[in-house]
């Protein structure tokens, strides 16, 4: 049975029973006939995934690990912030007539800072800290900088990331200010657990464990018929993460080295609305 499941029905039941309900307040999402996008929350969530133990991959409904590792090398290795660069169409809505989001999630882990060892940016700093500073506690990118939110398209949802190894394993925190827990929960545990594969394979590191921490984990008010329903399904057994072991370069890393060994997970909740 996936703990991944077990930890995202207590989350969506947690929300059902006991969360704070929006209605009638003056919220900024709205669905696609104008209507004003409801939810209800949950403040200072925080789940812990043992990589060691099991990939955090719902069986409930398939998350799609392709399109996830696309977005996380969009954003980490390619540090793009044009979705003519992204094989899915999961950022038009933010996306200018060029393809921009703006200065956002990709663009800022590009930019280069000083550091005593030289000039790096957000992603190369921590490559160079995992394989020369390992202990440090000082691992970190942030992507939420202020000077530059009236240039982004989208505020950034997971805009932090916090490494820590202990012993011969990488352990992270991943930050979150808002997560839509039935659109991006999963999506986004997914990535940045294949985000830690990568970074502890190219560092000869062995992965430990990913806390998720969430500000605002929310479900809309049309999002709650499709998250019941999957709420009555069986959690099936984790799959099998597998990357490529030959690649020892973290820009080397293609979709296509990452594969699910015996995923098999309930058929698709489709039609899912996105408030926007």
């Amino acid at each position: 049975m996936s703990l991944a499941d077990l930890i995202f029905i207590n989350n969506c039941q947690d929300i059902l029973d006991n969360g704070f309900s929006d209605e009638g307040t003056n919220v900024r999402p709205r669905w696609s006939d104008g209507a004003p996008a409801h939810t209800k929350k949950r403040f200072g969530v925080v789940n812990r995934y043992d990589l060691s133990k099991e990939f955090p991959i719902l069986t409930l409904r398939p998350t799609n690990l392709k399109n996830a590792v696309d977005e996380i090398l969009w954003i980490w290795q390619k540090k793009s912030n044009n979705i003519h660069d992204l094989n899915s169409h999961i950022w038009d809505s933010w996306a200018d007539e060029t393809g921009s989001i703006g200065k956002a999630y990709g663009y800022q882990l590009g930019v280069k800072h000083q550091y005593k060892e030289g000039l790096f940016d957000q992603v190369d700093r921590v490559l160079y800290d995992l394989k020369h500073n390992p202990y440090s506690r000082r691992i970190m990118t942030n992507l939420y900088n202020h000077a530059d939110l009236h240039a982004m398209n989208l505020y950034p949802c997971a805009y932090s990331m916090t490494f820590n190894v202990t012993g011969d394993k990488l352990n992270a925190i991943l930050n979150q200010r808002s997560n839509d827990v039935l659109v991006a929960n999963n999506w986004n545990v997914v990535q940045y657990a294949v985000l830690m594969h990568m970074f502890a394979q190219v560092s000869g590191l062995k992965v430990g464990e990913l806390v998720h921490v969430i500000a605002d984990a929310h479900i809309y008010d049309r999002h709650e018929p499709l998250v019941r329903e999957m709420l009555q399904r069986e959690p099936r057994p984790a799959p099998r993460l597998i990357v490529n072991p030959d690649v020892k370069d973290f820009y080397d890393f293609k979709v296509s080295d990452f594969v699910l060994e015996g995923y098999d997970p309930h058929p698709q909740i489709k039609n899912i609305p996105v408030a926007v």
